[in-house]
């Protein structure tokens, strides 16, 4: 396919670093990445960020700026005979570069095969993700990678990436186009500038020769041709959102059809399990502790049992979490206390509370005067355990519901007057 031919996207990727839209963090001048991939001592690295942002467009301009031998796995599409293949190669070359996009995707078994080649510098690895590589990388190899956070574009990148395109591209110039109205392009894109691209090619492909873009001709022509949900990621973030919130809303019937909808798209079953785990502390929490001991059940389930079988199980506790009573309390109230550590900093551990494993530290009377709870009475001492400039702060305020407003009494009871229980 000619460079002529090739997507929108694909035409107007950038080839030089400081060309990349929306990701000045990394891409910027003076930043970590752009200022090594100028020096020439680029090092193994993951990129992750959500579809759209730049990974594969990074490691393409390195590639092109270092003029390295670069080689490029799919992890979707590759085994471990395949990176065993690259490596052998690489012996016989220098500063080879491995690009794997949705590293995520790859088992044990193989980024076990790509761990001595980077420790021996065989290759430098670029990984691209779009989950976190905390959970999905192995911790052998994340520990030899630098982690770059890739940021979805704001409306001001993809409104200039609009222009951009509309202004610069060949063919879009041969049209007459007037953009009369952004936002549809944008929220259907969700920040993800090769959709966003994608959609406008589109757009303009289903016109004559003269194009005007408003809202409503975008939703009309997205409508028609956009995919209900694609395996590649076009809905990906949409659906899951969608899932989410409807187990949050309680809503069972509409929570199975959401999970239908992406295990019809082939969505990674670990990725909708993992959610279930998240949803089951940050939307349940205390008002049903067993939502997180079942949704962790269930992300081991899936596991080991895969598809199809997982179905039933994901299934299964879906409806458990969206038929559970609901409370955001402890997210309200760990967000609360980090908020509180970033204002007041690093306050001083109250002496009596600290530890004291050594004979300096009791002679400056670390740990003097503190109460063991279980010599009191109800196993209970109502001493101080927080910073005295934080005395009385109450992070944690129990939900409104059965089981927490039973904490809230026990609380109240233990500290009487003192968190306005």
């Amino acid at each position: 396919m000619s460079l002529q031919l090739a997507p929108l996207a694909e035409r107007l990727r950038p080839t030089a670093i400081g060309d990349l839209a929306g990701q000045d963090h990394l891409t910027g001048k003076g930043s970590i990445l752009r200022t090594a991939i100028e020096n020439g001592k680029v090092p193994s690295m993951i990129l992750w960020g959500p579809p759209g942002t730049g990974k594969t467009t990074i490691a393409n301009i390195i590639a092109h700026t270092l003029q390295v031998p670069f080689y490029t796995l799919s992890a979707i599409s590759s085994g471990v005979k395949d990176v065993r293949e690259v490596i052998e190669t690489a012996k016989s070359q220098t500063n080879v570069i491995l690009f794997i996009d949705e590293i995520h995707r790859f088992n044990k078994g193989q980024q076990d095969a790509l761990l001595g080649a980077v420790e021996k510098g065989i290759v430098t690895l670029i990984g691209a993700t779009t989950e976190n590589p905390s959970f999905e990388v192995n911790s052998a190899l994340l520990s030899r990678c630098l982690v770059y956070v890739l940021k979805p574009l704001d409306e001001k990148n993809l409104t200039a990436l609009l222009h951009h395109a509309i202004e610069t591209d060949e063919e879009l110039r041969k049209k007459q186009i007037e953009l009369k109205e952004t936002a549809a392009l944008i929220n259907i894109s969700g920040g993800d500038a090769r959709k966003l691209l994608n959609l406008l090619e589109i757009v303009v492909d289903a016109s004559g020769a003269k194009v005007e873009i408003t809202d409503d001709y975008v939703m009309k022509v997205a409508q028609r041709k956009i995919a209900l949900y694609d395996k590649k990621g076009e809905q990906h973030y949409d659906i899951i959102s969608a899932f989410i919130k409807s187990i949050r809303g309680s809503d069972p019937n509409a929570s199975v059809y959401w999970l239908a909808r992406m295990i019809e798209g082939g969505e990674d079953i670990k990725f909708i399990a993992r959610r279930l785990v998240i949803v089951a502390s940050e939307d349940i929490g205390n008002a049903n502790p067993t939502a997180l001991i079942m949704a962790n059940a269930c992300f081991e389930a899936v596991n080991k049992i895969g598809n199809p079988e997982a179905r039933i199980i994901l299934s299964q506790c879906t409806i458990y979490l969206a038929s559970s009573p609901k409370s955001n309390s402890a997210i309200i109230a760990i967000d609360a206390a980090l908020t509180a550590v970033r204002q007041q900093g690093d306050l001083p551990v109250p002496l009596h509370i600290r530890n004291a494993p050594t004979k300096l530290m009791k002679n400056l009377d670390y740990g003097k005067g503190y109460q063991y709870s279980h010599s009191y009475d109800n196993n209970f001492s109502p001493q101080e355990y927080l910073p005295d400039q934080l005395s009385g702060s109450k992070f944690y305020d129990p939900g409104k519901n059965a089981r927490e407003e039973e904490l809230r009494k026990y609380l109240k009871q233990l500290w009487q007057d003192k968190y306005g229980y």
